[in-house]
C-alpha cells in the first residue's frame, strides 16, 4: 500500500463519481472510481477500481519510456 495524495473528485456524464489521486512517492497519477452511476452501462467502471488513463496518455507514457531507455 503507497501514500496517495488526494488532487479532486469529479462526475462523469454516466454519473460516476471519480477520485484522482497522486502516489507521493513516485508521482503517479491514479483514477478511482469512487461511485458507480446508477445509469452507468460501462463495465470498466468498478466501484473501488482504477481506471486506465485514455489510450492517448498511454501512448504517449509508453514513448516517453521507451526514449528513457
Amino acid at each position: 500500500m503507497s501514500l496517495v495524495k488526494c488532487l479532486g473528485f469529479a462526475t462523469l456524464p454516466c454519473g460516476c463519481v471519480i477520485g484522482r489521486y497522486r502516489e507521493v512517492t513516485s508521482h503517479r497519477e491514479i483514477v478511482y472510481v469512487e461511485e458507480k452511476g446508477p445509469a452507468c452501462e460501462d463495465h470498466a467502471h468498478r466501484r473501488n477500481h482504477t481506471l486506465l488513463p485514455p489510450l492517448q496518455e498511454r501512448r504517449a507514457a509508453s514513448l516517453s519510456v521507451a526514449r528513457a531507455s
